[in-house]
């Protein structure tokens, strides 16, 4: 994701200010109800026999709140969190090393967990099943195997690609849950909870119009936050209302429907250059200078949320509302494959 608002932030700064506006307990996550109503049974129950709880699988786009749940879980529960990724750990040693230094009741949190090579996913089964960890000792004939106890732990996997989730894995799961879009009331909420810790003054209005503008995710809603209130700094009072954050939406290209640069161009390229398509995903990929893999997962969906665009077996199709959005006829062509 290359992105601005999309990326996630590299800069330390940036990094922390993202952590300060976090959730710290499950009261205060906002959104997401029926995950909520599930995860609080599931941890009060466990806190009440004082053990870990089970492990948890989250699966969703990104920016919708994996980590801080993942966050929230072990502040509930009282225990430490380690966090590591996916694609970090290469080799089963590295995985290995992790567990054999977890204590009692930690959280280990990892993030696209789908994208685990499949010897160290392997090494996993026995970690989350038993709390044992299998090494092999020396090569060859004279290799051989023993079992190391490990501490009760639990496990939180975290993925953008729920289905690239083997079947073992996914089945030593205690709870799977997969976290929506949210509403534009909940984003409304979260812009003035982040906008009062970051001691921002802003309006209903002004808020009204970041979270409309948010693609129903609350990561993307508190980086535009940060960029309006820079706006209001910058070129305003300072405080911002529905016109502030309007120009400063407009200046950092987020459209009325929250589109940005990228999808401005995918959907041009689908519209003006290929009228309509049919159009391959790889085609698309290098029309717009993104990896398809982040086209499929980042922009596709919002696109296809808003009715701007279809997949089918031939290629991506512009609809008549892309066409409409852009100011653009719709040809002969097009209108045959809306039929």
């Amino acid at each position: 994701m290359t992105d601005e608002i999309l990326a996630v932030a590299s800069d330390p700064a940036e990094r922390e200010a993202e952590l300060s506006l976090r959730p710290r307990n499950i009261d205060e996550f906002v959104g997401q109800p029926e995950l909520k109503e599930h995860l609080g049974i599931v941890l009060q129950a466990a806190s009440e026999r004082n053990e870990p709880t089970g492990h948890l699988l989250l699966s969703g786009p990104p920016g919708l709140g994996k980590t801080t749940l993942a966050h929230v879980v072990a502040r509930e529960m009282g225990a430490n969190l380690r966090q590591t990724s996916g694609p970090t750990l290469e080799r089963a040693g590295d995985l290995a090393a992790i567990l054999t230094n977890l204590e009692d009741s930690d959280i280990l949190f990892i993030d696209e967990i789908h994208r685990l090579p499949r010897p160290v996913e392997e090494v996993l089964y026995p970690a989350m099943e038993d709390f044992e960890l299998d090494l092999v000792i020396g090569k060859g004939p004279s290799a051989h195997t023993i079992r190391l106890d490990l501490p009760r732990f639990t496990l939180v996997g975290a993925t953008t690609r729920a289905g690239l989730i083997t079947g073992p894995l996914r089945s030593r799961f205690e709870l799977t849950e997969r976290l929506d879009f949210y509403s534009q009331q909940d984003l409304d909420q979260i812009v003035h909870r982040s906008a009062s810790i970051l001691g921002v003054v802003i309006d209903a209005g002004g808020a009204a119009e970041i979270a409309r503008r948010s693609r129903g995710t609350p990561r993307i809603a508190n980086r535009l936050l940060r960029r309006v209130r820079d706006y209001a700094q910058v070129r305003a009072s300072g405080a911002i209302d529905e016109g502030v954050a309007a120009l400063a939406l407009e200046i950092f290209k987020v459209d009325h429907k929250g589109l940005d640069k990228v999808d401005a161009a995918l959907l041009e390229a689908l519209v003006v250059k290929f009228r309509g398509g049919p159009v391959g995903l790889s085609t698309l990929a290098v029309m717009v200078s993104e990896e398809p893999d982040t086209i499929e997962d980042v922009y596709e969906p919002y696109l296809m949320r808003l009715g701007f665009l279809q997949r089918t077996p031939r290629g991506r199709i512009a609809t008549r509302a892309a066409f409409e959005h852009l100011g653009e006829t719709v040809p002969e062509a097009a209108i045959r494959l809306f039929e």
